[in-house]
C-alpha cells in the first residue's frame, strides 16, 4: 500500500510535464520510433505529459532536427537510440540538460546510444560520447547474452517496496531478446530488476536500475527492456509509466 502510494504520489507531481523521445529508426534498435510513438500516445498523452518525439537520421545521419529547441523547455529526456554521434550542437543539448539536473529515462540501446563501433571513424563535425554509458548511466555496455532465452526477471534484494515497482509483476516478463551484460554497476547504482538466462554462461544480470548524474543530482533511470516483444508486456509499460513519475518527481 505504501508503494502505491508513493507511486500515485510521484504521478501527480509529474503531471503535465514537456517530454522530450530520441529514437532512430535502425534494423537494430527495436522498432524504437513504433512503440515509443504508441506509448507516448496510449500511455504518457492520457496523463496530460506533453510529449515531442525527435526521429534521428533526419535530415541526414546522426541528426536530430529539432533537438535543441525541444530541450529547452524539456522536463524529460527519453533516450532510446543507438550508436548516433549528434552535431556539436545537438549534444551539447543533451549535455545541459543533465548539467542542468534534468532527468533522462534511458531504454535499451540507450546503454551504447553514442558509442562508435570498434574502429568506426566519426566526422569531426560530429561528437561521441563513449564515457555517457559509465558516467550517466552508471554501468559498462560488455555485450549480450543469447543463449537460454526468454530470460526470467525477478525483484531485485531491497527493492521489494520500491514504488517503482508499483503494479509490476516481475513474473508475468519475460525476456525475448537478449539480456545486456552491464556488471559491475557503479557503487551509486540501485537495482530494480534482475534478468536470469536458462543457462549458466552468464551471471544474473541487472535490467532495471536508477542513480543520480552530476553535481545537481539528475535523476536517471535505466531499464534494458524495450524491444517490441517487452512493450506487449503491460507490466513492462507499467515500469515505464513509474520509471517517468519516478524521475520527473521533486
Amino acid at each position: 500500500m505504501k508503494a502505491l502510494l508513493l507511486a500515485l504520489a510521484f504521478a501527480v507531481t509529474s503531471h503535465a510535464s514537456n517530454i522530450v523521445i530520441m529514437v532512430v529508426e535502425d534494423p537494430n534498435n527495436y522498432e524504437a520510433p513504433r512503440t515509443m510513438r504508441d506509448f507516448a500516445e496510449e500511455q504518457l498523452r492520457p496523463l496530460g505529459h506533453h510529449v515531442t518525439i525527435i526521429d534521428g537520421d533526419k535530415p541526414q545521419p546522426h541528426h536530430f532536427a529539432g533537438l535543441v529547441e525541444a530541450l529547452k523547455d524539456a522536463d524529460l529526456l527519453v533516450l532510446f537510440s543507438r550508436r548516433r554521434f549528434p552535431p556539436k550542437d545537438q549534444m551539447a543539448a543533451i549535455r545541459a540538460h543533465l548539467a542542468a539536473g534534468k532527468p533522462l529515462l534511458g531504454i535499451r540501446t540507450a546503454n551504447h546510444a553514442f558509442i562508435p563501433k570498434p574502429k568506426e571513424v566519426v566526422d569531426p563535425s560530429l561528437v561521441s560520447w563513449a564515457e555517457f554509458t559509465d558516467e550517466v548511466l552508471g554501468a559498462p555496455n560488455t555485450g549480450y547474452e543469447t543463449k537460454g532465452l526468454p530470460y526470467t526477471v525477478s525483484i531485485a534484494p531491497g527493492a521489494e517496496t520500491s514504488p517503482l515497482l508499483a503494479g509490476v509483476n516481475p513474473a508475468n516478463i519475460l525476456g525475448a531478446q537478449s539480456l545486456y551484460k552491464v556488471l559491475p554497476l557503479a557503487a551509486d547504482v540501485t537495482p530494480m530488476l534482475i534478468g536470469t538466462a536458462k543457462t549458466n554462461t552468464s551471471p544474473p544480470m541487472p535490467v532495471a536500475w536508477t542513480r543520480h548524474y552530476g553535481p545537481k543530482k539528475a535523476r536517471v533511470f535505466y531499464t534494458s527492456l524495450g524491444a517490441p516483444e517487452d512493450m506487449e508486456i503491460a507490466d513492462v509499460r507499467t515500469l515505464l509509466i513509474n520509471g517517468v513519475a519516478w524521475t520527473l518527481a521533486r
